[in-house]
């Protein structure tokens, strides 16, 4: 693997790591320190991915016009200047939602130039440099939510100054790491993007492929967070203790790392296209939430945490992969931007539309809600490349 995947790999790390530290105890935070309903909590995390879907659309298109390093530091500073606010002024609920939007929006931009720089840097690598990207993330949601037990010994609130110290140490490392990418990746893109602008948009079927498979995608997010926004309280009105939800957390991400031989031999051994491996890994998610219709104690919430994070080992790597395969030369900056729109937008819905239906009606009937949705986004999976089969046949007419 390239020494450049490298420090992606350890700047991914870091990143998630600070992010991990707040994420999990978004909802905990909401309802115990601030006193706010689920729903409320929802629409905060909903307003946080919201800023984050916008930041990922311009991320993406900075990607392709101004190369990695200037899109990825101002996306870096707008994050690390938002955590250090929120570390002194998160008392009221104004205040942390801005600054939680704020730090969506610098996530946003950081990430779809990631994953377009990995593919950038390492063309030949396949699906190898987004499984490092992926890998990465994971090494730092363990890190991170190992590390709030201690943290929060003193005060819940301690997170935010850690998450702040995380996200200024980032900034640095971008700083200095990422500089020698300065205008030598993306920017080569620009006269491409403007003569695929002229293609319709109705003849622009790699785009409409990429829609495709991003709408399973979106699915899987939404029934994803669940466990970031709900499963953390309804945790907590069991009487398991937070502890035990940050340690699902950090088995998801040790698994993730450990794991990985064992997925890819799997892949290998059943002959997995990415379309098969996106079709598995959605109905292993369908099934880790039937688990836990029936979860009332610990052992059985981390039976469908195995299970779920199985699904996600197949499912998370394949969609940025797909698009980097799908993206017009030039344009795969604005490709991973929609990728990680979409993904955020699921974690934008996601949050109220449990909340709502948890206040409204159960835990259970969310749970039924989210399976019976994982399955009826397979037919989407499916039918993605069909589109190409046009794109075939409108290049064969054309010559």
């Amino acid at each position: 693997m390239p020494k450049s995947i490298w420090i992606l790999i350890i700047a991914t790390a870091i990143n998630i790591t600070g992010a991990s530290f707040l994420w999990p105890l978004n909802a905990v935070i909401m309802t115990q320190v601030l006193g706010q309903t689920l729903t409320a909590s929802g629409f905060v995390l909903m307003i946080n991915a919201g800023a984050g879907v916008i930041g990922s659309l311009i991320g993406g298109r900075l990607f392709d016009k101004l190369g990695a390093y200037r899109t990825i530091l101002i996306g870096a500073t707008t994050s690390a200047s938002a955590a250090i606010l929120l570390a002194f002024f998160f008392e009221t609920y104004v205040l942390y939602g801005l600054f939680l939007a704020c730090m969506g929006f610098g996530s946003g931009m950081m990430a779809p130039s990631m994953y377009a720089l990995a593919g950038s840097l390492w063309p030949e690598g396949g699906r190898r440099p987004f499984n490092a990207i992926y890998v990465a993330q994971n090494v730092g949601v363990s890190l991170g939510t190992a590390l709030i037990g201690v943290v929060t010994l003193v005060r819940l609130t301690d997170v935010f100054i850690a998450n702040a110290a995380v996200h200024v140490f980032m900034l640095g490392f971008i700083a200095f790491f990422f500089r020698k990418w300065d205008g030598q990746l993306g920017r080569t893109a620009d006269t491409t993007l403007r003569v695929s602008h002229k293609i319709p948009f109705k003849k622009q079927y790699r785009l409409h492929a990429l829609f495709l498979i991003c709408g399973a995608f979106l699915i899987s997010w939404i029934g994803y967070t669940q466990w970031q926004a709900n499963v953390s309280v309804h945790i907590q009105d069991l009487g398991i203790a937070l502890p035990l939800y940050s340690l699902l957390w950090t088995i998801n991400g040790l698994m993730i790392v450990f794991a990985q031989p064992l997925i890819a031999l799997i892949i290998r051994k059943f002959h997995l296209t990415i379309k098969g491996q996106m079709t598995a890994g959605i109905i292993i998610f369908a099934l880790s939430y039937l688990v836990l219709t029936q979860a009332s104690v610990f052992t059985m919430f981390l039976v469908a945490m195995l299970i779920l994070t199985i699904g996600e080992m197949f499912v998370w790597p394949a969609v940025p992969t797909i698009a980097n395969q799908l993206a017009p030369k030039g344009r795969e900056g604005a490709y991973q931007g929609i990728v990680n729109s979409i993904s955020t937008g699921g974690r934008m819905i996601g949050p109220l539309l449990g909340g709502l239906i948890v206040d409204f009606y159960s835990i259970e009937w969310l749970f039924l809600l989210i399976s019976g949705l994982l399955l009826l986004s397979i037919p989407l999976v499916s039918i993605y490349d069909r589109p190409l089969q046009k794109e075939d046949e409108a290049q064969q007419s054309a010559s």
